[in-house]
């Protein structure tokens, strides 16, 4: 039987460096769900359409849907603020979150390439998509300090930004993200909840770690 272990947080919290290192500690494989709406986000301005545009916004997710490829979430563009935001701002719909629903519980269920379970971080991953997940994880961190990581991030792949600029996008998405109707951020109930604005990655994945082994032990 494959494990499944959701990962949610905050922007520039550590999550997705997290969930690799998990998932090549534990032979899983892993999805960056976040990615499948940066994804709708982008295609949708490169189409000339408004990401807040909600009828705009199904139908690019109903037509992304069944032609999505691993390579398409490689793109570096996703990486930026710009798409960040796009993908903030279409995920607000549910209708759009329906569409992919089905996507990622496939993903989550049956693991490609022989795995032997999967990690996935997002949002919405122990509250919404995988509600029965072995783990659940919630990682944050001080708002201060996640917007300094992703400024320094971008500005290392060669993005011209400034912090001040990152902290008002991050803030203004931290908002968004977290009051929706749909599927807002949050913990689910059962979910470790870690601050890891003081912590490396190397402690954090120790930290992790630990209490994955000693929860599926329990199973």
């Amino acid at each position: 039987m494959s494990i499944v272990i959701a990962i949610d947080g905050t922007a520039a919290s550590g999550k997705g460096t997290l969930a690799r290192k998990i998932a090549a500690e534990l032979n899983c494989t892993y999805l960056d769900t976040g990615k499948l709406y940066r994804f709708i986000g982008y295609s949708m301005m490169r189409a000339g359409h408004d990401p807040a545009d909600e009828n705009a916004a199904i139908a690019m997710a109903t037509q992304l849907k069944d032609t999505l490829k691993p390579e398409d979430l490689a793109n570096p563009a996703l990486a930026t603020d710009e798409a960040g935001q796009a993908a903030s701002k279409c995920a607000q719909f549910q209708p759009v979150r329906d569409v992919l629903l089905a996507f990622q519980r496939e993903f989550a269920a049956n693991p490609p390439n022989g795995k032997d379970g999967a990690v996935l971080d997002g949002r919405d991953i122990g509250t919404v998509i995988c509600p029965n997940a072995d783990v659940k994880l919630y990682i944050d961190a001080k708002t201060t300090v996640r917007a300094e990581r992703r400024a320094k991030e971008l500005q290392s792949k060669g993005f011209s930004v400034t912090y001040d600029a990152v902290l008002a996008d991050m803030l203004e998405r931290d908002k968004r993200d977290s009051g929706r109707n749909a599927a807002p951020m949050k913990p689910a109930d059962n979910a470790k909840i870690l601050d890891t604005s003081d912590m490396s990655i190397d402690a954090v994945l120790e930290e992790t770690m630990r209490y994955i082994r000693e929860t599926l032990n329990q199973r």
